[in-house]
C-alpha cells in the first residue's frame, strides 16, 4: 500500500509564501511523474504542477508561473511545491499525486493512481 502525505499548508496573506511538502511511503524514484493538483470548493480538481523525473522537467498550469516552483528529492522520497507571491486566488486543498508512467495528459486527475490527503492553504488579508 503506497501513501502519500502532504504537509506545509497554513493561511497567509497576499504576497507571502508557502512550502508545501509531499512524503511518498515507498519513495518516488520509481514514480516518473510527481505532481500536484488543487481544488477550491465547489470547483473541480484542477491541475498546478508535475515534475517528470526521466526528462528533469517542470511542467505548470499558466496561472502559477514565475510564482510556483516544484521539485523532488528521491532520497528524502519528497516532492515539494514552493509558492511564493500566493494571491488569493490560489486558496484551495492542495493535493500531492502520483504515477509510475508519465501519462501524456498529465493534468488529468483520472491518470493519477496515488493521492495524498491534501493540505489545505488559504490566502487571505
Amino acid at each position: 500500500q503506497v501513501t502519500l502525505v502532504e504537509s506545509g499548508g497554513g493561511s497567509v496573506q497576499p504576497g507571502g509564501s508557502l512550502r508545501l511538502s509531499c512524503v511518498v511511503s515507498d519513495g518516488i524514484g520509481s514514480k516518473d511523474a510527481m505532481t500536484w493538483f488543487r481544488q477550491a470548493p465547489g470547483k473541480e480538481r484542477e491541475f498546478v504542477s508535475a515534475h517528470r523525473w526521466s526528462m528533469r522537467r517542470a511542467y505548470y498550469t499558466d496561472s502559477v508561473k514565475g510564482r510556483f516552483t516544484i521539485s523532488r528529492d528521491n532520497a528524502k522520497k519528497t516532492v515539494y511545491l514552493q509558492m511564493n507571491n500566493l494571491k488569493p486566488e490560489d486558496t484551495a486543498m492542495y493535493f500531492c499525486a502520483a504515477r509510475g508512467v508519465w501519462n501524456v495528459d498529465y493534468t488529468n486527475p483520472r491518470h493519477y493512481s496515488y493521492w495524498g490527503q491534501g493540505t489545505q492553504v488559504t490566502v487571505s488579508s
